[in-house]
């Protein structure tokens, strides 16, 4: 087969898992594009943009699955390419479709970002920030941080954990061996949460504007595909797995997330309430487990960090 039917196949599946990560269970797709899929390979280069059919009247879903899972058996099996498509929002994901290439990558990444620059979903966050702040790093990372909302400081210069939490977050990176620039970093929410009558602080996520934000991040992941994710603090490890059970107990254990290993662990911003030796050393013990599953160097004095003489 082409490189042309295979990089349309592959932008095919990836626009249906964003319109399946958005809850649409149902698309209406043009006969003509069903039978062109139906094909023998040596056809399939005739095959219309998928997208651009995505108005005409016709087959659902499950109806496109059945025709897409007709890959050489080099690729993902239909089994496990509906096993994919059909899992919700938040679930485990066991299996995805292949990789882009890196110019696609990008150009979906940048395509996604203008999405979320431009999202009015809820009024009220839209109508009270000063900027949408999409995600900072390398959409090549192996190891993605996530937390809660943007704040004041966030809000201001359109990028994630810029204040007081975020220099701390800047210095575990940096002991960890790694750069920001070598990670990427986001949130469950895109738009700092508004906060009526009052002149600083914050506020939590309400579980509706998370759900309604967390497809951009679902998206996020599965372009980047890091090998490991960073849950940082109580509110993430809520919108990421639904988990209200205190991250005193969830931080320092593995979970899995959209088939990526998750670690979840305190949030910066505890650590400037909290300066005790012995939670500074609970997160670098996170972080060393973090190292040791990415299979990077850790040298004594890094295993020491924050330990008493």
């Amino acid at each position: 087969m082409s490189d042309a039917y295979h990089q349309l196949l592959d932008a095919t599946i990836q626009h249906l898992e964003d319109l399946k990560s958005r809850g649409v269970r149902h698309v209406a797709v043009a006969p003509e594009t069903l039978r062109a899929l139906a094909q023998p390979a040596a056809a399939k280069s005739q095959i219309p943009n998928l997208k651009s059919q995505i108005e005409k009247p016709a087959a659902t879903v499950p109806a496109v699955q059945s025709a897409i899972g007709n890959r050489q058996s080099a690729t993902p099996s239909p089994a496990a390419e509906q096993e994919s498509l059909l899992s919700l929002p938040g679930e485990t994901v066991s299996s995805q479709s292949p990789p882009l290439d890196s110019q696609a990558k990008a150009a979906a990444f940048a395509a996604l970002r203008e999405r979320a620059l431009a999202c009015v979903k809820c009024p009220h966050l839209a109508s009270s920030r000063k900027t949408v702040v999409f995600g900072v790093g390398s959409i090549d990372a192996q190891l993605m941080f996530v937390g809660e909302a943007p704040g004041a400081d966030e809000d201001e210069q359109g990028e994630p954990f810029v204040g007081k939490a975020g220099q701390l977050l800047t210095k575990i990176i940096q002991a960890m061996g790694l750069q920001r620039g070598d990670v990427y970093i986001g949130n469950i929410l895109k738009c700092r949460p508004d906060t009526p009558g009052q002149s600083a602080g914050n506020r939590k996520p309400t579980a509706d504007e998370m759900a309604t934000c967390i497809p951009y991040l679902h998206e996020q992941i599965d372009l980047i595909r890091p090998k490991m994710l960073v849950a940082l603090g109580a509110t993430a490890v809520e919108g990421l797995l639904g988990k209200t059970i205190g991250i005193t107990r969830l931080r320092g254990n593995w979970k899995t997330y959209r088939g990526i290993p998750l670690m979840p662990t305190y949030h910066p911003a505890y650590l400037l309430r909290n300066q005790a030796m012995s939670e500074k050393r609970k997160v670098w013990e996170d972080m060393l487990a973090v190292m040791e599953k990415l299979e990077m160097p850790i040298s004594q004095k890094q295993r020491n960090y924050f330990l008493r003489g």
